[in-house]
């Protein structure tokens, strides 16, 4: 029988590479996986878009609070793998005005923060890594729009009533910068970043050390993008869940092994693999269930108490169609 025929989509990270190659192959499946080029903003945006949208495409790279919400709506047209392409710790994304008020995680106390979105996988990080460094959330002041573009004079956003956009041609980078806001949580720099002259600064400019001790309380590297499948392919074959897991787990532990065969992409990368091994273990980005189990507990979790859920999602529920073939 001839392998099936199936089409993902994913950015253009540098572990999902031995499956673009073919390096590495799933069981029974001839995966073809588009990818953006780049590093591209834009085209990774238009790879999740594919992902759900385009009828060519049998699914790929999604936001894990977008799917989140699906099964909080009772919406399970795609079926989620435990493989999460993109993940990112927080406190370097949290970005301050040079000579402002805000100098410590204390002096965040009833702040005003921008961030470029309110009901994404990143934000609600945000929200959690600020309640870890003993921010209450409730007297904080909040503003969602564009980071560095001018808000237009239309908008889509559906925001709580108490999350505020910025005025008509203005951004959350220009309102931190004028002193309309006193910090802004932003996954890219900000153009007016400037670690030794601002105007603006991160809140930790050594935040390395601040995300490891995140990680040793909470044992979180946090997942932010998963891959999906379009549930009638799921339901018409529902071994390729495992398959391409087991596959994406192999491809993972490829690029893992390559980087550490050839730690040359930066002058002191394999120093930075041995201090990393050391506290989160060798397989410091897991996919697979029980690895990461804990974590999307804790995102949805967290997303239940910043009221964008209905009800307390499980975990079971998240991956339920995955577990059943697993």
């Amino acid at each position: 029988m001839a392998d099936l025929k199936l089409t993902l989509t994913c950015a253009d990270y540098a572990r999902v590479m031995p499956l673009v190659t073919k390096q590495v192959k799933p069981d029974g499946i001839d995966l073809t996986l588009e990818v953006g080029t780049g590093g591209s903003w834009p085209m990774r945006a238009e790879m999740l878009r594919r992902a759900i949208h385009d009828p060519k495409v049998h699914g790929g790279e999604g936001s894990v609070c977008v799917h989140l919400l699906r099964m909080d709506r009772g919406d399970r047209s795609l079926v989620g793998l435990p493989v999460f392409p993109l993940r990112n710790f927080t406190a370097r994304d949290l970005y301050v005005r040079k000579g402002g008020p805000i100098k410590s995680p204390a002096d965040l106390a009833g702040c005003r923060i921008g961030m470029y979105g309110w009901a994404n996988s990143g934000a609600v990080w945000y929200r959690h890594f600020l309640r870890y460094i003993g921010v209450d959330l409730t007297a904080l002041h909040w503003w969602i729009g564009p980071i560095d573009q001018p808000r237009p004079t239309t908008s889509t956003f559906v925001l709580p009533a108490h999350v505020k956009e910025p005025p008509a041609g203005k951004s959350i980078a220009e309102m931190l910068v004028d002193g309309d806001l006193d910090a802004i949580y932003s996954p890219n720099r900000p153009k007016a970043y400037d670690a030794a002259n601002g105007p603006i600064v991160r809140l930790f400019p050594g935040y390395k050390s601040v995300e490891q001790d995140y990680f040793r309380k909470t044992r979180a590297y946090p997942p932010q993008h998963l891959m999906l499948l379009h549930r009638p392919v799921w339901e018409a074959n529902p071994w390729i869940a495992k398959s391409l897991t087991d596959a994406f787990i192999a491809c993972n532990d490829m690029f893992t092994q390559s980087l550490r065969n050839f730690p040359y992409a930066s002058p002191w990368l394999e120093a930075d693999l041995d201090e990393t091994a050391a506290l989160m273990g060798e397989d410091y980005h897991p996919y697979g269930y029980e690895k990461n189990a804990d974590a999307i507990q804790m995102f949805a979790d967290q997303a239940f108490e910043s009221e964008l859920t209905t009800r307390r999602v499980m975990v079971d529920d998240y991956f339920a169609e995955f577990l059943k073939g697993a």
